[in-house]
């Protein structure tokens, strides 16, 4: 694609990387097969290449973003599956990231939008605010239907019925291994899944442990910033993202770390863009390290050789989190330990498509997240499982709101497996 803009405009890194990737798109197309929202709403600026051109459009003129080019690229999931179809390399990512803080700072939302984004980025990144709304989103929930605005009646709809209590696992501390260290390990214990499923961030240290990691929750990490970067308020995002770097820092510099785990896919995406966030910022090499160390849960014990057990006699359907199957490109590592663990894994058909939570997008695109969640729901139980699988928090929430089996995270079927408890979502079977 050819583009035009001035010397003065490529001066700016994020106009010069956004320069970069248009100039890698060829028109092919081929992103148009594997777009969820193109697939749902059939309008070409619904697709990564319509959007590409109005990406272009808006920055090389550096115009005002106009209300019909807000709209496409609000409805944009960020599932990255045309990077994994993409014959040319483009990195959509980047693309859109930028196009969205170009936005942000361009464009005046109208109040309503601009109010629910607030609340948004001012609760979802902080456990604790986040527990509290989510207690009074269950007292609201009887009134749901009440509610003028169907982003609100789609909040009120995804609080979970019980709340977990608090764990202590997620303070800063460490975890000594079992037997001999082989490995030292930082866990990020997260932000939104503090408050929602406590029992995931418990298995993994349980698990690790097991396999002779120590673990450490490194004192001043918390949220990794992609809820907000993805809504373009960069300043915030890149707060959040620098307590992180300077806290695993400190680890890297004092006894060291071999690895930095996520058991949240869609915050490992963006902990292993930290590189690249801050580039141009004087955090660069301490965000490169991070960025190197980071891993998926399932990467890592892909690496810890897992001991080969006796099945437990169920079939689970594999859910594969776009942020790990595209944005991070891990496939068959989740699958593999799960065959390994004696599980029966079965993969629904279109397993490439998003389930349609995609970070704050069930939120603040309710209508085609529903869509998206009643096809990828109705995939996953044409496979008849016991249970259903996943790597990711919103990817668990969103499915788990539409359907009646199980929903659980691939690491407490592992730690269960391998000597753990039960996942309490599972605790019928015992009945």
């Amino acid at each position: 694609m050819q583009t035009q803009f001035t010397p003065e405009q490529l001066e700016d890194p994020g106009t010069a990387r956004a320069n970069e990737i248009l100039r890698s798109c060829v028109h092919c197309g081929f992103c148009t097969a594997t777009c969820p929202t193109y697939q749902v709403l059939g309008d070409e600026l619904d697709s990564p290449r319509g959007r590409i051109y109005l990406i272009k459009d808006m920055l090389e003129n550096e115009r005002v973003p106009d209300a019909k080019t807000v709209k496409h690229i609000d409805r944009c999931l960020s599932c990255l599956s045309c990077m994994t179809t993409c014959p040319s390399g483009v990195h959509y990512m980047h693309l859109v990231d930028h196009a969205r803080a170009y936005i942000e700072d361009h464009y005046k939302r109208p109040w309503s939008d601009r109010a629910l984004r607030w609340v948004l980025a001012w609760i979802l990144p902080h456990p604790m605010r986040f527990r509290l709304a989510l207690f009074g989103a269950k007292l609201a929930r009887p009134f749901a239907r009440l509610m003028p605005d169907a982003r609100l009646r789609a909040m009120l709809d995804m609080a979970p019925k019980s709340i977990p209590p608090v764990s202590r696992n997620d303070d800063p501390q460490r975890f000594t291994a079992n037997g001999p260290t082989k490995m030292r390990i930082a866990l990020m214990t997260g932000c939104a899944q503090k408050a929602l499923n406590t029992d995931i961030n418990d298995a993994t240290i349980r698990l690790l442990t097991r396999m002779g990691c120590e673990v450490v929750v490194a004192d001043g990490a918390g949220c990794c910033g992609a809820l907000t970067h993805h809504m373009g308020k960069v300043g915030e995002s890149h707060r959040s993202a620098a307590a992180n770097i300077r806290a695993w820092s400190a680890e890297i510099d004092g006894a060291g770390l071999d690895a930095i785990v996520i058991n949240t896919s869609g915050c490992g995406t963006t902990v292993k863009d930290y590189g690249h966030m801050f580039r141009n910022d004087p955090l660069a090499e301490e965000a490169a390290s991070v960025s190197a160390r980071a891993m998926d849960i399932s990467e890592l014990l892909t690496q810890l050789d897992l001991p080969e057990v006796d099945g437990k006699g169920l079939t689970i359907a594999y859910h594969a989190a776009c942020s790990l199957q595209h944005g991070q490109q891990v496939k068959s590592a989740p699958k593999d330990l799960l065959k390994r663990a004696g599980f029966i894994v079965v993969e629904p058909a279109d397993s490439h498509l998003c389930c349609g939570s995609a970070g704050t997008y069930n939120l603040m695109q309710p209508e085609i997240s529903g869509k998206l969640k009643t096809r990828k729901i109705r995939t996953l139980e044409a496979k008849k499982p016991d249970l259903i699988a996943a790597g990711n928090i919103g990817c668990m929430m969103q499915i788990g709101s539409g359907t009646g089996l199980p929903v659980v995270h691939t690491v407490e079927l592992l730690d269960w497996a391998t000597g753990g408890p039960m996942p309490p979502a599972l605790s019928h079977l015992d009945a």
